[in-house]
């Protein structure tokens, strides 16, 4: 039997504010939108103390450099301006995952069913506790929407993932690559083109190469976009991910459903673009 042959996997990655690399793609051109926004909601109005939740981190290569990352200005009328470009560029008949924390999910969800039909909202549960103000937080919210009528093609996949938070980890915010994975793995085809506008630390495009797609993304850091690229090149050429190097699953029968592909097979006839 002759096998199904597929275009080499390549990289884009852009150092580009969220909306203007949004603007620089074409109509219809990706297949699916995963990502995890840097939300400025929670630190402006829930500030304690001297104390900032998210966002104000030291880089280690230059100390005076107190962030490593621009928050999204994320009052409601960007939030939708970002939704539409979102819809725009995204294919129909698609998918779109977009995670939260629990205060943006209050204000800022509602309009995401404005612009995309919302199917559901799956809990990330980090199993280890964390940090928090009243209450300690254990979980993020990932919420699901389609662009037409595609469902997925599976039906094992539960509502609540259970993958451990990433600890001592090389960028701020960094997200186990399952998170991603799950969010692929009923969703795309081999040959997709994955899209992340925040690309962050690249979890995202690992979580595609091993799926076998193309990724496209973009963020404003440079050093993000350095991290991502170095980790991917890597990636590409051994198989190996340096910047994640044990799985995230805490428990195997909790995730079963995610059967990532073998490393070593994905990473073979992947490109770079810059």
């Amino acid at each position: 039997m002759r096998q199904q042959q597929h275009m080499p996997r390549t990289v884009r990655l852009e150092r580009m504010d969220c909306l203007d690399f949004l603007r620089s793609l074409a109509d219809e051109s990706v297949d699916i939108i995963v990502t995890d926004p840097a939300y400025s909601g929670m630190n402006r109005h829930l500030q304690f103390g001297h104390g900032r939740i998210v966002g104000h981190y030291a880089s280690k290569s230059d100390p005076a450099e107190q962030k490593w990352f621009q928050e999204f200005h994320d009052d409601p009328a960007t939030y939708r301006h970002f939704l539409t470009e979102c819809k725009r560029v995204l294919r129909n008949n698609r998918h779109l995952y977009i995670m939260f924390d629990s205060y943006s999910l209050l204000t800022l969800g509602p309009i995401v069913r404005e612009v995309f039909d919302v199917k559901n909202l799956i809990t990330w549960d980090k199993i280890a506790i964390g940090m928090g103000h009243y209450f300690r937080r254990r979980h993020e919210y990932v919420l699901f929407a389609t662009k037409g009528q595609r469902k997925l093609s599976r039906r094992d996949i539960p509502d609540v993932w259970r993958f451990r938070r990433i600890h001592r980890a090389a960028y701020p915010t960094q997200k186990p690559v399952e998170v991603f994975a799950a969010m692929l793995c009923g969703s795309v085809e081999p040959d997709f083109v994955v899209c992340d506008p925040f690309v962050g630390s690249g979890s995202a495009a690992i979580a595609a190469l091993k799926r076998g797609c193309s990724f496209v993304g973009a963020d404003v850091s440079e050093q993000a976009i350095a991290l991502t690229r170095e980790r991917t090149e890597v990636y590409q050429a051994t198989g190996h991910d340096p910047l994640q190097r044990q799985s995230a699953i805490e428990n195997e029968g909790d995730a079963a459903f995610l059967d990532i592909p073998d490393q070593d097979n994905q990473a073979v006839g992947a490109q770079s673009a810059s």
